[in-house]
């Protein structure tokens, strides 16, 4: 069976993930890919084609030119609609690439939201090359969040107290992308979660999810994961009446909330698995073939009623950032040990002389370390040790 699988610049999600996933499936996999180089240089045994994967006429040529699909998937924010509509023409288990485009579409999402009554956010788009000053003229609610209209990554997500710093903040963000829409929404307050969740059009699991601590504002870096086996029963509702309202159902999906006082609200919805190793932790923890599991519904197979996942996990994720621009003079290497009953794995995620801007974003994390075990406090302290024990320099 043949899995054509879209990508972007190479993740760890497939790398570590989705692509060992499908061997162990016996799957032959061709990757299509705008950035083949760097694909083969990571998996020099993959079939790596070059496409524009971001163009879902040049995907179904290239698989139409090729070996028949089986399976077309693809574990991108930008390449659901994409992958989805290729599946959907070939007659393969698919996404409904309506609801995947309304989830990366910020504006479609807060308007779908809307109109079949879900829920109800104070929202505005700005159109690429339209003047921020406009936004002055509209009923904004302060503090506001402006971000790009399909961004990722809370890549200039920016918190806005008043209307001459939103004409800057707007402004600016229109410099660095000329061609991007911009939304303005009402804040959510609330501490925020994620809810994990897999289905396959008929039966959808819920993973759990993670109580995610953020930098000061104005930005909204992820700095902290904690695991969260089962949120309160009345805030899953909430949120899966939400994502059925956007018709999210198949496949694996990562959905960001915020709540407060008992309200669950929906940030964003990411129509693929969690990424920045959350997704290695969740499998690892729950101790079930998640990688695979995901490629199953995609090949048409049903999910089994019970993952039997485990519920006994502790799980912690930690990013340190840089605080600065600059070259990274030194820092700690990759390590895998266990510490009191809890298993650390650190990744760097730059090398040492590397030099990069400030972006306020996830591209300013150092590595991840992924802290695993029974007991949370016990998960912490560990987690919280190991990173006092390492240092890094960033040089101006």
């Amino acid at each position: 069976m043949r899995l054509y699988l879209l990508a972007l610049n190479p993740t760890d999600s497939v790398t570590e993930g989705f692509l060992p996933a499908a061997a162990r499936l016996g799957l032959a996999v061709t990757l299509l890919t705008d950035e083949p180089e760097a694909h083969r240089r990571t998996y020099p045994d993959i079939e790596v084609l070059h496409c524009d994967v971001r163009d879902f006429r040049a995907v179904i040529t290239r698989i139409s030119t090729h070996h028949a699909p089986d399976a077309v998937f693809a574990n991108s924010d930008h390449l659901q609609t994409q992958a989805a509509l290729a599946a959907e023409y070939f007659g393969l288990p698919a996404k409904s690439w309506q609801a995947a485009l309304r989830t990366k579409d910020k504006a479609h999402m807060r308007r779908h939201l809307t109109a079949t009554g879900a829920d109800s956010v104070w929202s505005t788009e700005l159109a690429a090359g339209d003047d921020a000053a406009e936004l002055t003229r509209s009923d904004v609610p302060y503090p506001c969040v402006v971000k790009p209209r399909e961004g990722v990554a809370s890549e200039d997500v920016v918190l806005v107290e008043g209307p001459e710093e939103l004409v800057l903040r707007c402004k600016e963000i229109q410099a660095r992308r000329p061609g991007a829409a911009l939304v303005v929404e009402e804040y959510l307050a609330g501490e925020l979660y994620t809810l994990e969740t897999l289905g396959d059009g008929s039966t959808r699991h819920v993973l759990g999810g993670f109580h995610t601590e953020l930098s000061a504002p104005p930005y909204f870096i992820e700095e902290r994961m904690t695991f969260v086996r089962a949120h309160p029963a009345p805030v899953v509702a909430q949120v899966l009446a939400q994502l059925d309202a956007l018709g999210i159902g198949f496949g694996i999906c990562h959905t960001e909330f915020a709540v407060h006082e008992g309200s669950a609200r929906i940030i964003e919805v990411n129509y693929r698995a969690i990424g920045d190793q959350c997704d290695l932790l969740l499998a690892q923890l729950l101790g079930i073939p998640l990688f695979e599991l995901v490629l199953r519904t995609h090949l048409g197979e049903p999910l089994p009623a019970d993952l039997g996942a485990r519920d006994d996990g502790a799980a912690r994720l930690e990013y340190p950032c840089a605080e600065r621009a600059g070259t990274l003079t030194a820092a700690p290497a990759a390590a895998d040990l266990v510490v009191d009953g809890v298993r650390l794995t650190y990744r760097p995620l730059r090398e040492v002389g590397e030099t990069h801007q400030l972006h306020h974003t996830n591209r300013d994390y150092l590595g991840v370390l992924r802290a695993t075990g029974t007991d949370q406090g016990t998960v912490d302290r560990v987690a919280a040790g190991f990173l006092a024990a390492q240092r890094w320099e960033i040089t101006p």
